[in-house]
């Protein structure tokens, strides 16, 4: 799977996590358990770039050796 592939399922995923938010904190009146939601399903796209990283760093290390 590609980078863009990955993000753009991530950035659709973040989206639509933020309208669960609002249909918990709007409908339901939930604002502890939406905000947790909000944070773990939207901190994916953050997890990518570091992902990478580690990724490259390892390449490089077993072609070193």
């Amino acid at each position: 799977m590609s980078e863009n592939t990955v993000q753009k399922k991530s950035f659709h995923f973040a989206l639509e996590v933020i309208k669960l938010y609002q249909y918990l904190t709007s409908t339901k009146k939930e604002y502890v358990l939406s905000k947790q939601v909000l944070r773990s399903g939207t901190s994916i796209g953050a997890n990518i770039h570091p992902v990478k990283l580690i990724s490259y760093a390892i390449l490089l290390h077993i072609c070193s050796t």
